[in-house]
């Protein structure tokens, strides 16, 4: 025993690495529905272990708080810029309310408890799981000129504050937006998500998992002779307003591709894409044959970044119109989120659609839409190295107020930056490519060893700390998790008369409290409040980092 804790008092980055091993997997634990998380999970591990005597570089810390925040602002950055928008804006407003309200809570608590800034930094972001509050709080104290000592204090305060409220900041919310919401504002979310559902022309997508059922089908028919002397698109548009298309025709052993103005002959047998309702009707254009070769035309299905302009804030209707021949829509990611899509959703610059259909119809599809995401493990490590150290340059940047030197910081300008290139990346996407699984180790690995680290430093004096602070920080925690998210649910109801499913899933993405999203469509059994999520949660994770130096300045 002695020996291992030699090793990890000499070899810190065993500690590091023991505490996220430990971390995660105490983030698997369930209890009921409620999940601790990985973040959560590290921390507890890391003040753990941290009980002995652990000491890492602090560099190590600031390194992978970086490339957290470089890979948060990477990710939402196309529906940030989009929220600033005229169409986004009762969002946006409905995330400044929460914020705002999140921020004056905590302050109103910190002058009634007595808390110096750093207990009231770490409240914050524990009570609104905003890690990024953490890192800028941290700054913020470094750069107010205090003795060393006093800078070590308030950063342990704020570790310590953090780790005692985070777990009712996940939690409460989760109850709030989909348990005691849907009952203060009397409605009925899953009845509002269907009738929102039945307001469009088409239906929900399936599900993101393995299913046996095809929403689109490939048949094979041999025309009936009125057909004879009749183009393609006359053909196709005797299903309007059902999508149907002509892949292919054989005429006597000839296959050709089919184009809207190709003429049909008599005898010619036809390969048709077509939903399975359609199919199931039955088809009068003639009799259903067995054609291997004509159906075996080849097939793909391509991921698209949304970038031309012209393409952009245009209902999906309308643009499968003008360019949606033989293709058909399987998937639409915004922000990193999978949205559910319906004949009218918007689409915005820098979504990821996966289009389905033959080769030469979804190449060209892509091409119109924007740029094809070819499969590839290769990060752009110039785009991020360049971007973060371009943003800590500008964070360094300061100006005085009151006599306080205020700046972005150098973690603030990385997240800055990493929206700005997270957007160029999305107008522009020939460079710049961070593919998901390096984007989920540079958001989840450097969110966790941070958060690690953070519990390796302040493990020592964490349980008298909490015993000072006692079951008022736990109270207070509760407060601020709770009272702004009903205060927006009000707001977003009666001030900005919001859709309820697109209210709460607003609130969810406003409070960056993903935790809450999955029990929310859960209660409306659809994927319809993610429609609300993302540009919140895009702004919500710019103020949330804004909160913690300011909440600083004002508990000074």
């Amino acid at each position: 025993m002695t020996f291992f804790v030699t090793a990890l008092q000499q070899n810190p980055e065993l500690a590091i690495f023991l505490t996220l091993a430990a971390g995660f997997a105490l983030g698997r634990i369930r209890i009921g529905s409620f999940r601790l998380g990985n973040v959560m999970g590290t921390l507890v591990a890391g003040v753990l272990i941290g009980q002995l005597d652990i000491q890492v570089p602090p560099i190590v810390k600031v390194l992978f708080f970086a490339l957290f925040l470089f890979a948060t602002g990477y990710t939402v950055g196309p529906q940030f810029v989009h929220g600033l928008g005229r169409n986004a804006l009762p969002q946006v407003a409905l995330t400044f309310v929460l914020c705002g309200a999140t921020l004056i809570t905590t302050l109103f608590a910190a002058r009634i408890l007595g808390y110096d800034s750093g207990t009231a930094a770490g409240l914050l972001a524990g009570a609104f799981t905003g890690s990024t509050a953490i890192g800028t709080a941290g700054d913020a104290i470094r750069g107010l000129g205090l003795p060393q000592t006093e800078i070590a204090r308030l950063l342990d305060n704020i570790a310590v504050a953090y780790a005692a409220t985070y777990l009712i900041g996940t939690a409460a919310p989760v109850w709030v937006l989909s348990q005691f919401g849907p009952r203060l504002l009397r409605v009925d979310l899953k009845a509002e998500s269907r009738k929102l559902a039945q307001q469009f022309s088409a239906g929900l997508p399936q599900e993101d998992v393995p299913s046996g059922y095809r929403e689109w089908d490939i048949r094979a028919y041999r025309l009936a002779d009125g057909w004879a002397g009749r183009s393609v698109a006359e053909l196709e548009g005797s299903f309007v307003p059902d999508r149907v298309f002509v892949e292919r025709i054989r005429r006597a052993s000839t296959l050709l591709d089919a184009e809207p103005d190709t003429v049909l002959s008599r005898g010619d047998a036809v390969a048709l894409t077509a939903r399975r309702r359609v199919v199931a009707q039955g088809l009068s254009i003639g009799i259903e044959i067995e054609d291997r070769e004509l159906l075996g035309f080849p097939v793909d299905a391509l991921d698209v970044v949304v970038t031309n302009k012209a393409l952009a804030d245009r209902p999906l209707a309308n643009v499968a119109e003008e360019h949606g021949r033989g293709v058909t829509l399987l998937k639409l990611v915004r922000a990193g989120v999978q949205i559910p899509f319906v004949a009218s959703t918007t689409l915005n610059r820098g979504d990821l659609l996966r289009l389905g259909g033959a080769v030469r119809h979804v190449e060209r599809a892509g091409r119109v839409l924007g740029y094809i995401e070819r499969p590839t493990s290769a990060t752009d490590v110039v785009f991020v190295g360049l971007g973060i150290v371009l943003g800590g340059l500008i964070g360094l940047l300061s100006v005085d107020v009151s006599g306080l030197p205020v700046s972005l910081t150098s973690s603030g300008g990385a997240l800055v930056m990493g929206l700005l290139f997270g957007w160029l990346r999305s107008v522009y996407p020939t460079f710049g490519r961070i593919p998901a699984p390096a984007l989920w180790v540079f958001d989840t690995m450097g969110l966790a060893v941070f958060v690690g680290v953070i519990g390796l430093d302040v493990g020592p004096e964490f349980l008298e700390s909490l015993r000072r602070t006692g079951w008022a920080l736990l109270g207070a925690g509760l407060v601020v998790a709770v009272a702004p998210n009903v205060l927006a649910l009000l707001f977003g109801r009666f001030v900005l008369k919001m859709n309820p499913a697109i209210l709460f899933g607003a609130c969810v993405g406003a409070s960056t409290s993903t935790a809450a999203l999955g029990p929310l469509q859960e209660l409306a059994q659809s994927k319809v409040p993610a429609l609300g999520y993302t540009v919140p949660y895009a702004v919500a994770n710019i103020l949330v980092a804004a909160c913690g130096p300011l909440i600083v300045l004002l508990t000074q």
